[in-house]
């Protein structure tokens, strides 16, 4: 019976000039002031073979920080080590601002960008996504802007996060660039994109896909389930933790590390994008490519999390 195996070796980001590992990992938790720190969570994720990082201007509020405390401290750490820079493909989002809560207009677009490029301290973020879909722009509309940030060399190259299969065939159709990726939520627990046509648009387009909360929000961790949980997801989150278990036993490693290796199986190449700020959590995150499944194997997860055989 024929495995399913894992790379570890880096491979282009979608249709773009980037090469980056099958391991992302994500900043939302990226927070406080201890610089030397912070660098040693940056280099805990290289040595993990990880060169592909994923912010967004976004990320401070929800750690009691300011709005885009996330890339100001990412910035502090590339003052402090420029070398870093060099060795890192670096990813950021916007497009989300407080209150509003949505803006994909083109004069905020422009200025979400050059204040993301300010307090990051760097000439181009390589990779930039539209983090929510905005209603109330024209896709012809943020395609021209995100053209012209390109064009500007402000920009390497453009994708989404959170847009529906409709929403990125609409944007794409009037780009000249090419959407090189989408981040939607994947994991053994949102099992969304496997049935909403994301992974498969995906494919077809040539995208790379970046998996946000591959853990579940945590509950795919290797601690025990959160308490007061509602019973029917507790026996959810039990069966897929005790899924990923037995069959991660079988290689030596933890539940998280088989979960992101279950992501990585599937043939859209996706990225899980690896959220812990531990750098030990984040130095096992490379034992997924350890595991191999049979079909029947990732099957049997999926089952697992659906609750019912497959048709």
């Amino acid at each position: 019976m024929s495995h399913i195996a894992l790379s570890p070796n880096h491979r282009p980001l979608g249709k773009s000039q980037y090469r980056v590992s099958p391991l992302a990992w994500g900043m939302w938790r990226f927070a406080g002031d201890d610089v030397a720190a912070a660098q040693g969570r940056c280099e805990a994720a290289l040595a993990a073979g990880i060169n592909f990082f994923d912010t967004a201007d976004i990320y401070g509020p929800d750690n009691d920080e300011p709005f885009g405390a996330s890339e100001a401290l990412l910035g502090r750490v590339f003052r402090a080590a420029p070398s870093l820079r060099g060795h890192i493909v670096l990813a950021s989002k916007g497009g989300i601002r407080m209150g509003v809560p949505y803006d994909s207009s083109p004069a905020y677009l422009v200025e979400a960008v050059d204040a993301s490029l300010a307090r990051l301290g760097v000439e181009r973020i390589d990779l930039w996504q539209i983090h929510r879909p905005d209603m109330l722009t024209h896709w012809a509309e943020v395609a021209a802007t995100l053209d012209g940030l390109v064009a500007a060399g402000k920009i390497g190259c453009v994708g989404v996060s959170n847009f529906t299969v409709a929403q990125t065939r609409a944007l794409a159709a009037h780009l000249k660039a090419p959407l090189v990726s989408t981040q939607p939520e994947f994991s053994a627990l949102a099992l969304g994109p496997l049935f909403d046509g994301t992974l498969d648009l995906a494919m077809e387009m040539g995208q790379a896909v970046l998996g946000w909360s591959p853990l579940g929000q945590g509950r795919l961790g290797d601690g025990d389930p959160r308490p007061g949980r509602k019973q029917a997801e507790d026996a959810r989150l039990i069966r897929v933790k005790a899924a990923l278990a037995a069959h991660g036993q079988m290689f030596g490693v933890g539940i998280a590390a088989t979960a992101y290796a279950w992501i990585m199986a599937h043939p859209a190449g996706i990225t899980p994008i690896v959220g812990s700020q531990n750098p030990a959590r984040i130095a096992e995150a490379a034992d997924a490519f350890k595991v191999t499944f049979t079909r029947a194997q990732w099957y049997a997860i999926l089952v697992a999390s659906l609750g019912e055989n497959l048709p």
